[in-house]
């Protein structure tokens, strides 16, 4: 698959929980190496969310000119989750997407494949616990999720639920770009998985466990054993390789997915992360290192927190990488991130046989912006992307 080489890139910037009283801006990110401006924010322009929606998350453009938001749930911090329907041009709220009495506990990001009558979406969690950051205390009580919920494309309906297992919080969900095939990858955050959803013979959808990130016995954290926090994933253009990030280990994964119901490992980084060697979390059993990573630098730079929203380039050659989950999950566990801001990375990928190197000439630092170091979050292509494109 190819496509002309970005020049730039759209970067949302968060101020929320950073005790700075500044507007969320989108930043303007030159990434063109012939630019006097190369890796430099170029047009910030402040953002203000006033409409009372609740917690919106993802969002699609539709062919009928409508914008298609989720929501995490409604503006008390309650479930559930569902979809607004935006006019394209005005911004205007039109209504609710889904129709019908049944709708499922909570909500997060979603995808669809109209060739196949089909919308399945995933769900994080209660935002009134969630929005506080990560509580052990809270698993075991129904608070994050644990499904794929599928919907009648045509008719808005909820039809079924496929269970990933409890707490499982799946969150980004993709489905091969190929609109002819019925299958797809979700992410589930806290039991480091990566299910692969598909159509069955009898017509329903069904999903089943294809990668599994071992836990690590550690010492140092809120408890004595750390998922990866598997945050987001995406699929090449020409369905090759499946890519996802490990907030909390470090990683981020590359795997060639010929065989979608084996994937094989090709690549894989550390760039930061919270079992970098002199952090604060020791491992005490390890079942994939010999030991703990050397923690991430770049041009001088010890990188903060670890790899969370990636995007690749339409030739598939270079992936994009910013460090900020979410503010409030941010202070928790990295709370060196809201003091110095998040950075953006690039990684050189090998597209023949697979394989992942840091660009060492790449680096983005928004805690040298000039209202205050900021948490920079999605990376989107003018004209669509990897992770913003449905092929029909």
């Amino acid at each position: 698959m190819k496509g002309p080489r970005e020049e730039i890139v759209y970067v949302p910037c968060i101020y929320r929980n950073t005790e700075r009283k500044k507007p969320d801006f989108l930043a303007t990110v030159d990434v063109n190496p012939e630019s006097l401006n190369y890796c430099q924010v170029i047009n910030p322009e402040d953002v203000f969310w006033k409409c009372d929606l609740g917690y919106p998350h993802t969002s699609h453009c539709l062919g009928s000119g409508e914008i298609m938001i989720s929501t995490l749930g409604d503006p008390a911090g309650h479930g559930k989750g569902g979809f607004i329907l935006l006019d394209g041009e005005t911004f205007e709220i039109k209504g609710n997407w889904e129709r019908g009495d049944k709708t499922p506990p909570m909500g997060y990001d979603f995808w669809y494949q109209p060739r196949h009558n089909v919308l399945i979406s995933t769900e994080w969690g209660v935002p009134r616990c969630l929005g506080y950051g990560f509580d052990p205390n809270d698993l075991k009580k129904e608070r994050y999720g644990r499904r794929l919920n599928v919907w009648d494309w045509s008719t808005h309906n909820y039809i079924q639920a496929i269970d990933v297992g409890e707490d499982a919080a799946p969150l980004e969900i993709r489905f091969l770009h190929n609109p002819n095939a019925a299958e797809g990858y979700v992410g589930c955050t806290l039991s480091s998985a990566i299910h692969r959803f598909y159509k069955t013979q009898r017509g329903d959808w069904a999903a089943e466990k294809v990668i599994q990130v071992p836990s690590k016995k550690v010492e140092g954290w809120i408890l004595p054993e750390m998922p990866g926090f598997i945050t987001d994933i995406l699929i090449s253009l020409d369905d090759k390789f499946l890519y996802f990030s490990n907030w909390l280990h470090g990683d981020i994964r590359q795997y060639d997915i010929s065989n979608t119901r084996q994937p094989r490992l090709v690549g894989q980084v550390f760039v930061g992360g919270s079992i970098s060697r002199g952090g604060p979390v020791s491992v005490c059993e390890d079942q994939e290192l010999q030991s703990q990573p050397e923690p991430f630098i770049i041009k001088g730079k010890k990188v903060p927190g670890g790899p969370q929203m990636i995007q690749l380039s339409l030739d598939g050659k270079r992936l994009y990488v910013t460090t900020s989950l979410y503010s409030a999950w941010d202070k928790q566990f990295y709370p060196e991130l809201i003091r110095e801001g998040s950075v953006m990375l690039q990684l050189d990928v090998d597209t023949e046989r697979g394989g992942l190197a840091v660009n060492k000439s790449f680096l983005v630092d928004f805690g040298q912006e000039p209202e205050g170091p900021c948490l920079a979050h999605e990376i989107r292509y003018p004209g669509g992307d990897c992770t913003s494109d449905i092929w029909l």
